[in-house]
This record gives C-alpha cells, structure tokens and sequence, in this order.
C-alpha cells in the first residue's frame, strides 16, 4: 500500500512574491490571517533592506495587502527607501490580477489611500483598475502656495497632478535627449513640492500617444509607473495635446489610458515572477 506523504512545514522566514507590470517590480507581502496566520507587518528598516538590488530582493515598490470590511482587500505601499507610497497603479493591478485567478472572479474591490477602486479583469492577459479621479488642485497635490497647476512657474512650465501621490510632467520635443538620471533627481525635490514629486517627461507622438519616461519619488529611473502614466494622460488632455484616452509608451511597454468620468482607468499586462521565503538568519541581520 502507498501511503501518501505528510504535508511539510512551510519554509522558516516572512512569505513573500515578486511580481511586476512592464519592468516596474514589486514585493508582495500578504498579512491577511487566513493566508499567512500570525505574520506581523515588516519595519521600515526591514522594507528598505529587502529594497537592496544588491543585498536584499529589489524592488520599486513594496505592497503589503490586509484586511478590509468593505473591500476585497486592503493595500498599503512603500518606496524602496522606506517610506510611504499613498498608490501604486501597476502593483494594484498586480495584486488584483493574482487574487481574481485565485477567487475565480473577474472583478475586484481593493481599498488604498485612494479609497475604494475597482479592478476588472480585461482579458488577453490584461488586467484594468480605475485609479480615482485625478486632483487637480494645488491644496490637494499638493503644493507649497496657490497656483493654477496646468503651467507651473517653473522652466519648462510642468503641468502638476495628484494621482493620491504628486506628479510633475514636463512635455518635451524628445523625451530620449532628457538626461533623466540629474533632471528627475533635480525636480523630485523642488520647493513647490511639500511631500516630493514623481517626475515625468512626456513627448507627444499623436493626439493619441504619449511616449513617457519616468523618476519615481523615492525610487529613481523605472521601466514604468502606473500613477505616472495616468498623470502625464491627465496633464496631456488638460493642455489640449491629447484626448482623454490614450496609449501610453513607457520603457517596459505599453499602458492604455482612459479618463473617463468615473476616474482614471489604466489597462496592462501583469506579471507573477516567483514566490519565497526571506531567510530567518537575513531577517534578524536586518534588526
């Protein structure tokens, strides 16, 4: 007789996945208790030593999911510094993908900072989220003194958005010649800007693509952004150089755009890498 082998423990150390949406990577750690019962949430100092290319995981965002009582769950989002993200679209749309398969559903709820979204999936291995309405005002971006924020006075005139974090776009006549590396570091801490800024630059390729690259706020260069892909469409159809909706061009590939009544809808591919444990013995170095 064949006697079925016991189930084996699950590895030692904190769960996690990699996953990620054009090249823009994250980790994903669920603290729900039904999947990883007794797991606690990860310090800052934890976040930004798994951050480490080099000495940890890597990553350009972390997501931590939890718990709701209104949505399917709960997302929270840190830079790779340790600190706080409100939003992060291509992770959202990560995340949703993974536990609609895992549901057999075919639209979600998940609640961030910028309350309750909803996702769908869009089919061909797409998946869409609808990133809330954009904030236009300078209160709410935010920035430091009142202004109209389609034309900072800043060179360049940037157009400046709130996607639940603030944005910076500059439209420029070749997005390839801007020395991204000085000029995203440059702008991310410009006085306007309280709490940081993503930047953007964004060159028009037709009234219906835009070919954008990307300096996340806290992170640097990446292959793609959600929430910047949704501000730099905003701050195009807010200058009259695009419509409403729109392909996006990012280094890592292609995000569909739509700014519709209801928010700011972004379509893309998705992508589950691998799952792991993190070592006992790297985790209690890092304390």
């Amino acid at each position: 007789m064949t006697h079925a082998a016991p189930p084996s423990a699950p590895p030692p150390g904190l769960p996690f996945s990699k996953m990620h949406g054009l090249g823009n990577d994250f980790v994903v750690i669920d603290l729900r208790a039904a999947i990883n019962p007794g797991l606690g949430a990860p310090s800052p100092a934890l976040i930004a030593a798994l951050g480490d290319r080099h000495r940890g995981v890597g990553f350009d965002q972390l997501a931590l999911i939890e718990e709701d009582a209104e949505a399917d769950l709960h997302l929270r989002f840190f830079n790779p510094d340790g600190s706080a993200s409100a939003t992060c679209g291509n992770a959202t749309r990560c995340i949703a993908a993974r536990e609609m398969a895992r549901l057999g559903v075919e639209v979600l709820s998940l609640r961030t900072d910028r309350g309750l979204l909803r996702a769908e999936d869009a089919g061909g291995g797409l998946t869409r989220v609808n990133m809330g309405a954009p904030l236009l005002d300078w209160r709410d971006i935010p920035l430091t003194e009142a202004m109209e924020t389609d034309e900072l006075p800043i060179e360049g005139a940037p157009v400046a958005t709130g996607m639940g974090n603030p944005h910076c776009t500059f439209f420029v006549p070749d997005a390839e010649a801007i020395p991204l590396e000085t000029f995203g570091a440059r702008y991310e801490h410009h006085p306007l800007f309280p709490e940081r800024t993503n930047v953007e630059v964004a060159q028009i390729l037709s009234p219906s693509a835009i070919r954008l690259r990307i300096w996340e706020r806290g992170t640097g260069v990446t292959l793609a952004s959600g929430s910047c892909a949704c501000a730099a469409a905003v701050a195009a159809a807010r200058r009259g150089l695009t419509g409403r909706q729109v392909r996006v061009h990012v280094d890592g590939g292609v995000l569909d755009i739509d700014w519709r009544e209801d928010g700011v809808w972004m379509t893309g591919p998705v992508a589950h890498v691998f799952s792991g444990h993190l070592t006992p013995e790297w985790q209690e170095a890092q304390a």
